[in-house]
């Protein structure tokens, strides 16, 4: 069962190229830090700006870094289904463990429409995935009762990243699902209560510049220690919210070269964050106590 601290790691670029000694750099650092799942080529690796062999390229980098010491799940989404049955199996190709899917964006399929992509991707790639399910960048919501379907007809679903910020869902979606598939914290500022009904772990932002906190708050709330874990919450939620100042993931990047992590490079249509909130980013960075 997949569970614990893990990271939606950056694609660190260079001159408008991946930069490949910063991602080594960058997943040596999360593994000596806790994080028990790499997750590549998501929101936050900036997917949607990768050319298709880039995407490739970025999940078997990923996968050989890792050389093995923690799973990797590749994000192979698509709101072309076709295009993410063709990159789940270049990730189970390359080695990654387990495939992020998100939820089909722009054009709005029904539950039904939702559930045959799901189950096509699982049919043709014959490769674990766990769907993503986030109405905020795709425009729908997926219904527990529909990934509750799905669990029941598709053995290889095993998790859902949930980043619809409704907790009664989310509880709806365990009692559902009955310990059978992890539910993931999709939102860095949520992971408690979502863990308090029943999630297992969470995909997270913060991560990227405070691994090892965010590895010992999970821990924590995974062994039901919530009044434990509560301080740490609270303390994170600044750093959480800096991170969301602008459209992610360029907030966590520009916090990253502050801390000297990589570049804050980003792809257009995504730009540098604002001097403004820069400022912001290093207020938060340091009450948090990453920098003096």
């Amino acid at each position: 069962m997949l569970k614990g601290s893990m990271v939606a790691i950056v694609t660190p670029f260079r001159d408008g190229k991946v930069d490949e000694a910063a991602y080594k750099k960058l997943i040596d650092f999360q593994i000596e830090n806790g994080t028990q799942v790499i997750v590549p080529c998501g929101t936050t690796g900036e997917s949607a700006t990768l050319s298709v062999a880039e995407h490739h390229h970025v999940i078997e980098l990923a996968v050989q870094l890792v050389a093995g010491r923690v799973p990797v799940m590749a994000g192979t989404g698509s709101n072309n289904t076709a295009e993410a049955v063709e990159l789940t199996k270049a990730a189970k190709a390359a080695g990654a463990s387990v495939s992020l899917q998100i939820v089909p964006y722009y054009n709005k399929p029904t539950q039904d429409g939702v559930y045959r992509h799901f189950m096509s991707i699982a049919d043709a790639a014959d490769f674990p995935l766990v769907l993503y399910n986030i109405q905020g960048r795709t425009g729908i919501n997926v219904l527990p009762e529909t990934i509750a379907k799905l669990s029941q007809a598709c053995p290889l679903l095993v998790g859902v990243k949930e980043a619809s910020g409704n907790l009664e869902q989310i509880s709806r979606l365990h009692f559902l699902l009955d310990e059978k598939v992890s539910i993931l914290s999709g939102d860095d500022a949520l992971t408690l209560p979502i863990m308090a009904v029943g999630g297992k772990g969470v995909i997270s932002v913060i991560a990227n510049i405070a691994p090892k906190q965010t590895s010992t708050f999970v821990e924590l709330c995974h062994a039901g220690k919530f009044s434990e874990a509560l301080p740490l919450h609270e303390k994170m939620l600044p750093m959480i919210k800096a991170l969301f100042l602008e459209s992610n993931p360029t907030p966590v990047k520009a916090a990253m070269e502050i801390l000297g992590l990589c570049s804050s490079e980003v792809r257009l249509p995504l730009v540098a964050v604002s001097e403004s909130t820069r400022e912001k980013i290093k207020s938060a960075l340091s009450v948090f106590g990453l920098i003096a």
